[in-house]
């Protein structure tokens, strides 16, 4: 427990008592940039949701000694990721890989908060702080954060007061669910994968991947993904025919595709708010013509100014020539099962140098084109030495975003 000469009061955090006031912080920082369109988080009754699904984590607050108010809050969680590759030492193999991930215990801050009223006191860095120790008590050799690029009081706090360092620029991605389904190409065959072939098929295709987890078994028999869909051309393969990822891996088409849906509509709701009355009325003008003139297939608007839900795609990749195509089949897919759940957008986070990001639908205005990504080496001595320091390796082409995380 530390207490600094305001009598704030940094402790884990407390479902009995410490609910109603995390809720409070969480709407006194819900303001956003002003004309900017904006999405925010409401969490759904249990605040510590948005990490309870990973191996390790903890949740912090900053509380005024007296009157117990809570002032601020901080989440974190700890995991292995891959870091990179190194060469195994097995000849060359085209069709399978011959490089190995090595891992590395890391550890993820999210969920900052800091009442506006209690701000510029050094509350932040004290959660930051307290959390960097429970990191390192349990082993964790990295910490990340994420933040916007232009939050430039996060920014500052991290990399100027914290020593963590700018690493990866990954884009957020936001599409609406539209009133009616996306058409999704008949050229391209749609494949449930199931969870063991789902696996495999990961670990051995995106398991060096920057960020990929070591747990990915976890994550795909978490109650909250839906689904692994794998695409093909059409005519490769059927349902009866399917052969499982193994063989499937050994001779693949020249070009396929793969995602996994999150339902975060369970976990938490987002808003946009910032949206001038001018957008707020072209909105809804857009779904009165689609529910009258339906033959136009206009892209309504759906009601984002209210509490909505998504679901996130991730786990998102694949290989050949037309890769894109089926990328661009799966988006369309998730979009029309987002649908069927109600669902306000669907979303994903890619790296910025993400080839298949072109194919990926979006909305600008609902997206975050640079998030930023910083980073802290918090060990001396790290459990394999091959990688060296991570903070100082230069971006891959793509990143494994873990969907507990977002």
């Amino acid at each position: 427990m530390i207490r600094n000469r305001d009598s704030i009061v940094i402790r884990e955090f407390d479902a009995s008592k410490d609910s109603k006031g995390v809720e409070d912080v969480e709407r006194r920082c819900a303001v956003g940039p002003s004309g900017k369109l904006c999405l925010f988080t409401d969490l759904l009754g249990d605040p510590i949701c948005r990490v309870r699904n990973s191996p390790a984590f903890l949740m912090l607050v900053a509380a005024t000694g007296e009157e117990n108010e809570i002032v601020g809050m901080i989440r974190g969680c700890i995991k292995t990721v891959t870091c990179g590759q190194k060469l195994s030492r097995a000849p060359p193999n085209p069709k399978t890989h011959h490089h190995l991930p090595v891992f590395t215990k890391l550890a993820y801050i999210l969920g900052l908060r800091v009442s506006p009223a209690h701000r510029r006191m050094g509350i932040g860095m004290k959660l930051v702080k307290k959390m960097e120790e429970w990191f390192r008590e349990n082993g964790a050799e990295y910490s990340y954060i994420a933040t916007e690029k232009d939050n430039v009081a996060s920014v500052n706090l991290f990399t100027e007061k914290c020593d963590y360092s700018k690493f990866r620029t990954p884009a957020i991605l936001v599409n609406p669910v539209f009133a009616r389904p996306l058409p999704v190409s008949q050229r391209v065959t749609i494949l449930p994968l199931s969870r063991a072939d789902a696996e495999i098929l990961y670990r051995r295709r995106f398991s060096t991947t920057e960020f990929f987890p070591r747990d990915i078994d976890a994550i795909l028999d978490n109650v909250l993904t839906l689904g692994t869909f794998l695409a093909f051309p059409r005519g490769t393969y059927t349902p009866q025919t399917w052969p499982g990822s193994d063989r499937f891996l050994l001779d693949p088409p020249e070009s396929w595709a793969v995602l996994s849906v999150w339902n975060c509509n369970d976990v938490f709701k987002l808003q946009v708010r910032g949206a001038s009355r001018l957008k707020r009325s072209l909105a809804r003008t857009t779904r009165v013509l689609d529910k009258a003139f339906p033959w136009l297939r206009l892209p309504s608007v759906p009601e984002l100014f209210r509490p909505f839900g998504l679901h996130f795609l991730y786990g998102l990749g694949g290989e050949g020539p037309e890769a894109g195509r089926m990328v661009k089949a799966l988006c369309g897919y998730a979009h029309n099962l987002a649908k069927e759940r109600g669902c306000g957008v669907v979303a994903t986070e890619v790296s910025a140098r993400e080839r298949l990001r072109g194919a990926i639908p979006h909305w600008k205005m609902l997206s975050c084109e640079e998030d930023l990504w910083c980073i802290k080496r918090l060990a001396e001595d790290f459990s394999d030495g091959s990688v060296g320091d991570w903070t100082k390796s230069a971006p891959g082409l793509s990143i494994f975003v873990d969907p507990r995380e977002f």
